[in-house]
């Protein structure tokens, strides 16, 4: 029996194992810098654990491991920036395109009882506006910021899902 296409991708709390797959998600310079604010080096896996063991260890991040069909495609998290309840999600780029990060950020929203919940685009990142405003999103506000993907200040939209999902 194959895979509907709602069931391909399913959400599970965040293990260290799944770790390594995102860290190679983010050696991507073609998703870092459309994503724009990453880290400094995403090389530096030592710094790369250190984030992930904060945010393992801080129990006010809602963090899923996102699969398709089997396998650790992303992550999606939920945590305060800036005093607002924000989401934020990171897909490999080789499954980009197939709509996983719609049914991911879908699912997680019903997980979430939060709102009004927020989320943060680079402008140009028209792909993951695309799937906010799929799932709810709507753009309130711009900002700007330092991306040390892109080594310049990018501007980003400031997106807001105001009611139950």
């Amino acid at each position: 029996m194959g895979f509907h296409k709602n069931d391909e991708v399913q959400l599970q709390d965040v293990r260290e194992s799944d770790l390594s797959v995102f860290f190679e998600h983010q050696l991507d310079s073609t998703a870092n810098n459309i994503a724009a604010f990453t880290s400094k080096d995403p090389a530096d896996k030592a710094a790369f654990l250190k984030h992930w063991t904060n945010i393992l260890a801080n129990e006010n991040i809602l963090k899923k491991t996102i699969f398709y069909n089997g396998y650790v495609v992303g992550n999606i998290l939920n945590f305060e920036q800036f005093g607002n309840p924000e989401v934020r999600y990171w897909i490999g780029k080789q499954y980009w395109g197939k709509g996983i990060a719609t049914d991911a950020l879908s699912k997680f929203l019903h997980e979430i009882n939060v709102r009004p919940l927020y989320a943060r685009a680079a402008k140009d990142n028209l792909a993951s506006i695309r799937v906010l405003k799929k799932c709810g999103f709507a753009i309130i506000d711009e900002d700007k910021g330092y991306s040390n993907a892109r080594g310049e200040e990018v501007e980003e939209y400031i997106l807001k899902l105001g009611s139950k999902f």
